[in-house]
């Protein structure tokens, strides 16, 4: 079967971890070209590929297929659609887009050329997610009734290869990380947001405007309520809080640490249901290895899968715009100060 050919743009953190796992499945896809960000041509030689000059001569490529977007939020829209418009499919980093309308215009120019998206929710495909998924589905956990979200970290932590979180056109701290638990809890569930409201604040003084802090209350179209806590204007971090759940059913509990621990609570006390491997940060280059790697392996694949019209576990289009808004909507309430609905049960 031919092999998927894939752009990147961006040259950080991730462009690099989709690169790593683009080249591991060698059998199924080759890595062609990049662009963007002063260590795109470092990146270039590392794989042995073409560093562009520019983002139109990277979609002008006929030897590319498919094009990851690893760059700025404010940027996923026009490369997005440059891509689309150039007959390529798109795995776009989260969030999808800084507006609603920005993801409608890919989605629609996406279905018109009959291609595919894709929205790199990367929890999909980590073991305690797909464990949890499975409890829920099965019935194990009853009728899920409330979920607790605490998402807090030090956003100094990130800095160092995140520098572009503080322009304004980034919108702030809960669209870039939230919209991974929006989709977790739609792809636990099948319900929708139905209704939200929340207070949003910007607590650091060096990142005047920006949201950094967010208390939220959600409505699931299943019934389902949840509070979310959300904030990087930590002095520190808490363990085991940078993605963590507390899932309550009418049968049972889970306590969901997504890079951790997974405890599953029932009448009989608490038990270890599953774990997460560790990363194991200590060593530089722990993060482009596996199991890290892996994950992201599976994630392309399952794009590819899409991209030959097998079922695509990797979140697509629609899952991608329903993180942008949720997020949105919950800025929106807590700067009119009211409840806003989104979905009807």
């Amino acid at each position: 079967m031919k092999k998927i050919r894939f752009g990147i743009t961006g040259s950080g953190y991730m462009a690099r971890t989709h690169a790593e796992a683009i080249k591991r499945l060698d059998q199924d896809a080759e890595l062609v070209a990049i662009w963007g960000g002063r260590r795109a041509p470092d990146l270039a030689t590392r794989f042995g590929i073409a560093c562009e000059s520019s983002m139109e001569a990277l979609m002008a490529r006929p030897d590319v297929d498919a094009v990851v977007i690893n760059t700025p939020h404010h940027l996923h829209v026009a490369e997005g659609m440059r891509a689309l418009e150039s007959g390529k499919h798109i795995l776009v980093e989260k969030p999808m887009a800084t507006t609603v309308e920005d993801c409608d215009r890919m989605i629609a120019a996406a279905a018109k050329r009959r291609l595919v998206i894709g929205t790199a929710y990367i929890l999909r495909f980590r073991n305690n997610a797909i464990k949890v998924r499975e409890l829920i589905a099965s019935g194990g956990l009853g009728k899920l009734l409330t979920v607790q979200i605490s998402q807090l970290y030090n956003l100094e932590m990130q800095l160092g290869a995140y520098t572009w979180l503080k322009d304004p056109a980034t919108i702030g701290n809960l669209i870039d990380g939230f919209p991974h638990t929006i989709d977790l809890l739609r792809w636990f569930t099948g319900a929708e947001v139905r209704t939200v409201t929340a207070f949003s604040r910007n607590f650091m003084p060096d990142r005047p405007g920006l949201e950094d802090t967010t208390t939220a209350i959600m409505e699931f179209t299943n019934g389902m309520i949840c509070t979310a806590n959300s904030s990087c204007a930590l002095t520190s971090t808490y363990p085991h809080q940078h993605a963590h759940l507390r899932i309550v059913g009418t049968e049972g509990n889970i306590d969901l640490d997504a890079f951790g621990q997974v405890y599953l609570g029932t009448s009989k006390g608490w038990n270890l249901f599953t774990e997460q491997p560790p990363i194991g940060f200590d060593d530089p280059e722990a993060a482009f290895k596996d199991p890290r790697i892996k994950t992201f392996m599976n994630q392309i694949q399952s794009f590819i899968d899409g991209i030959r019209g097998k079922p695509m576990v990797c979140g697509d289009g629609q899952d991608g715009r329903a993180g942008v808004v949720a997020c949105l909507a919950m800025l929106q309430a807590s700067k009119e100060r009211r409840w806003i609905e989104l979905s009807k049960p």
